[in-house]
């Protein structure tokens, strides 16, 4: 196929242009990356090592966005998607891409984020911890919308668009909830109950949330409504708490304002029970529909381990544990410190925190409810170790500032996002306060670009004061 060069032909860089591209990269958004010219080009669906005729979709004066036309010679790092609807579902970026070129790239990242962003020269990054690639999430919330047909859909949308993918199984899920996925959407048809309209802001069902125990089996099912007033709502919530030997609970989440968040501020449970119960580092958890909680289980029991390796508790220490949500880190680490503070915003999950500590008859372990920026200079306590694990976008600028005027022993810092970790960590270890030791990755998310990884610090001077 003839393709149009485009080096240092400025006219011909522009919407619709055929381009060959070689794949040389992937970036943190799961795109291959190439080069036309001196012209960066982004890629859905391709991977390192791939040869593609790639149509301009989006073009800027230094790069562009485009789609693969014709695959001329496919990377050895690509594999046969193990789901029938990889290449329109956007649920994952990776599924084309061999296992272990993933978690190569991933680790690749962080490595690249804390030279880049961080400008630390030389990181101890460890191999990547990895587990099974697939059926490991607990849990999934799919959309729900109603064909042109008139047909229930529940799935995730099309990449690039608010399209949405009808999906009766996914194979990234827990295959215990497949069944209810399939079900559940022909139980709301046959109902007849109203679907939610994006666009009018009408209709009743706008999403069904799915979770499950890994370890226990038992399954949550949630309906997210903009309005709660479904014609034998609880009727059907029984049925389906018979029918599904795993499911304790079906709850209804009223959500009904226009927003892209998914859960609204009440729940009611409707059936069972509203918490599910997991076990977790040998520890009991209650959790509910809208409880953050890892949805790799088993992935997160292991970068758990290596954070209590690390810290190697010796039973006399202070630990603070700030974004501490519902204890998933706090009550493992009460079990060998002398103290564990938890320090979250959501008031809910301070309640589920303590209901979580009783549980497990840990008494050593408080929580107090607040931004952790707010709360860390308000401290009646000096922490040897502070354990973060703060959302997506990092910690704020006032909470690094008040750790660093707090100046604990060792910090040990969780991230989903290496680019905010490595931001976050340059500005802790500015002026050799902190030293950067051990990071670890760990595959949590497979067959997406997404990585966790945990970072651990060490004060290089005596503490201040």
């Amino acid at each position: 196929m003839a393709t149009q060069n485009l080096v240092g032909t400025d006219s011909q860089w522009q919407q619709g242009a055929l381009v060959e591209v070689a794949i040389a990269d992937l970036s943190d958004s799961g795109d291959g990356v190439g080069r036309v010219g001196q012209r960066v080009v982004f890629v859905p669906d391709t991977v390192t090592g791939d040869r593609a005729v790639v149509r301009l979709l989006r073009v800027k004066p230094q790069y562009a966005q485009g789609r693969v036309h014709e695959l001329l010679e496919p990377s050895p790092h690509r594999i046969r998607p193990r789901c029938i609807v990889a290449d329109k579902c956007g649920g994952c970026q990776w599924q084309h891409v061999s296992d272990d070129y993933q978690q190569m790239v991933k680790r690749n990242l962080v490595v690249q984020a804390l030279e880049r962003i961080g400008g630390f020269a030389s990181v101890a990054v460890a191999p990547m911890l990895a587990g099974a690639t697939l059926g490991y999430r607990n849990k999934a919330t799919y959309p729900v919308r109603r064909s042109p047909t008139g047909q229930v859909q529940a799935g995730y949308y099309q990449k690039g668009s608010h399209q949405l993918i009808n999906l009766n199984q996914c194979p990234i899920q827990d295959e215990r909830l497949n069944p209810l996925l399939a079900e559940v959407k022909q139980d709301i048809q046959t109902r007849g109950w109203g679907i939610y309209d994006e666009a009018k802001h009408r209709g009743k069902v706008r999403h069904l949330a799915l979770r499950i125990g890994r370890r226990t089996g038992e399954m949550l099912l949630t309906l997210v409504v903009n309005e709660g007033n479904l014609d034998g709502l609880e009727l059907q919530a029984q049925t389906w708490l018979e029918r599904y030997s795993g499911l304790v609970g079906v709850l209804l989440n009223i959500n009904s304002d226009r927003t892209n968040v998914i859960f609204g501020r009440e729940t009611q449970c409707l059936a069972g029970q509203p918490y599910l119960r997991e076990e977790f580092a040998n520890l009991s958890f209650q959790i509910r529909p809208e409880t953050f909680f890892q949805v790799n289980t088993e992935m997160a029991e292991r970068l758990l381990a290596c954070v209590v390796t690390e810290l190697d508790l010796q039973g006399d220490e202070v630990v603070l544990d700030a974004y501490s949500g519902v204890g998933t880190l706090t009550l493992p680490l009460a079990k060998a410190a002398k103290q564990v503070i938890g320090l979250e915003l959501q008031p809910e999950a301070v309640q589920q925190a303590a209901v979580n500590a009783a549980l497990n008859q840990l008494t050593n372990v408080t929580f107090r409810q607040g931004t952790v920026e707010s709360l860390l200079p308000e401290l009646d306590f000096q922490p040897d170790i502070v354990v973060l694990d703060p959302p997506r976008k990092g910690c704020a600028s006032g909470a690094i500032a008040a750790l660093r005027t707090l100046q604990p022993q060792r910090i040990a810092y969780m991230s989903c996002n290496p680019a905010t970790l490595a931001r976050d960590l340059k500005l802790l270890c500015a002026d050799g306060l902190y030293t950067l030791g051990r990071v670890q990755p760990a595959d949590l998310f497979p067959q997406t670009a997404h990585v966790e990884c945990v970072a651990f610090l060490t004060r290089t001077a005596p503490l201040a004061g």
